[in-house]
């Protein structure tokens, strides 16, 4: 098989992975080198002055030992296989750079053999790039759950940033859909790369000239809706996974149905794109906005609501907390305003020190105040005209998507008083 046969399947092979993401450190080719990275960003990331980042996202080989059943790389599965060799991903990967058709490196690999060995062959990737071709761009590599981990600190030293798959929610979805994996597998890997990054941190501080570990943090990724495990789960493993572990990012990933199993969501069903979308919105409110997990969720409540979204749902439950006095109110409370970002309320807490902000004012700050009219007072007052009746407060908070979405399903018999977050 040829390389560009090799580049086909592995480049489809992992497009399941997901890797939309900054890249978190900026470093400068040395002289002699070749490639730089950037913070601003890889894969369908943007820099700051407008260009699009991308990276080559590709498996080392499509052969594995495991037989997940939620996978297309599977062994079970009867789909071409191929590997690449240490070479030809190295040459493939400078020559896509040559072209300026990347701009770095995703790195994922099937288990070939044991996880020692595929580590091996990925390492040898990377020292590759690095010492022969001197390449000072953006990698991220996946670690192997089960390898040495002498194994996974070289690839740390190797690469900008690192991720373990934590895969499903639950370890008993895990002993149903991938029996060979277990979740002490995949979490103690998670833990020697944190410890490593965090050491790394204290010796840069001391050493000049120590030898970085993971710069850039390292992240994970699950299935959602490949098994039951509810929203509330998931957003409570999440907020687990960043204080315990220090992520820079948990990804979702919407399950697409690949094979015919008793045991997963049939071949047709359509993936559960929205909820992968409310997911991540929750997990910005917990990253960014001050939340927890059990706040935007409960045992009552345990998944998202499919026409709102959860900032505004978290309103809407809680009128207690508003309306909230724009020129008074702490930075905190501002952030819980739906139509309140993370921008516009540090730009409201500077401004406010010179005038008294109007809602006029608001609206040149960023402030959507479509949303945030409802919940707040300027000076004492609400806006001009306003009408705060329920229903009119709720189509304000919808997308055109939802109230598209609503309108079906009401005509289809979903009563509006049903609807959870009323």
């Amino acid at each position: 098989m040829d390389v560009f046969d090799k580049l086909r399947i592995l480049t489809d092979a992992a497009k399941y992975d997901v890797s939309c993401t900054s890249s978190g450190v900026n470093r400068r080719a040395q002289a002699g080198g070749i490639g730089s990275s950037a913070a601003c960003g890889i894969c369908h990331s943007f820099s700051a002055d407008g260009r699009c980042i991308s990276l080559l996202k590709i498996l080392m080989t499509n052969v594995c030992v495991y037989d997940c059943k939620y996978c297309v790389n599977r062994r079970s599965n009867d789909v071409p296989r191929t590997s690449f060799t240490p070479c030809e991903l190295a040459d493939l990967t400078m020559n896509f750079y040559r072209r300026n058709y990347i701009e770095g490196l995703f790195l994922s690999s099937g288990v070939i053999r044991n996880p020692d060995y595929t580590c091996e062959l990925m390492i040898r990737v990377l020292e590759i790039l690095r010492n022969d071709y001197k390449f000072f761009g953006y990698i991220h590599v996946k670690a192997i759950p089960g390898a040495d981990s002498r194994l996974v600190h070289q690839l740390g030293i190797l690469g900008d940033r690192m991720s373990v798959n934590i895969e499903l929610p639950s370890q008993k979805s895990l002993k149903l859909l991938a029996p060979d994996k277990s979740k002490h597998s995949i979490l103690t890997p998670m833990g020697y790369i944190r410890d490593c990054i965090r050491q790394n941190s204290k010796d840069t501080v001391r050493y000049r000239h120590a030898s970085g570990f993971a710069p850039a943090g390292q992240s994970t990724q699950m299935i959602i809706g490949a098994t039951p495990d509810t929203d509330f789960h998931i957003l409570n493993l999440a907020e687990g996974l960043y204080r315990k572990y220090k992520l820079k990012r948990v990804f979702f990933s919407a399950y697409i149905p690949v094979s015919e199993n008793s045991l997963l969501p049939k071949v047709n069903t359509r993936p559960p794109l929205l909820r992968e979308h409310r997911l991540y919105q929750a997990d910005w409110l917990l990253r960014h906005y001050g939340f927890k997990a059990g706040e935007i969720l409960d045992e009552r409540h345990q998944s998202f609501d499919p026409y709102i979204d959860p900032k505004c749902n978290w309103a809407l439950n809680h009128r207690e907390y508003f309306p909230v006095e724009i020129n008074r109110a702490p930075y905190e409370k501002l952030l819980r305003v739906p139509g309140i970002g993370v921008k516009s309320a540090k730009r409201i807490v500077a401004a406010r020190k010179d005038f008294l902000l109007s809602f006029e004012s608001l609206k040149k700050l960023g402030v959507v105040l479509k949303r945030a009219q409802y919940f707040i007072l300027c000076s004492g007052k609400i806006m001009d005209g306003l009408t705060v009746e329920k229903d009119s407060v709720i189509r304000a908070l919808m997308s055109k998507n939802s109230l598209n979405r609503y309108y079906k399903d009401f005509t289809s018999g979903v009563k509006y008083e049903q609807l959870s977050f009323l």
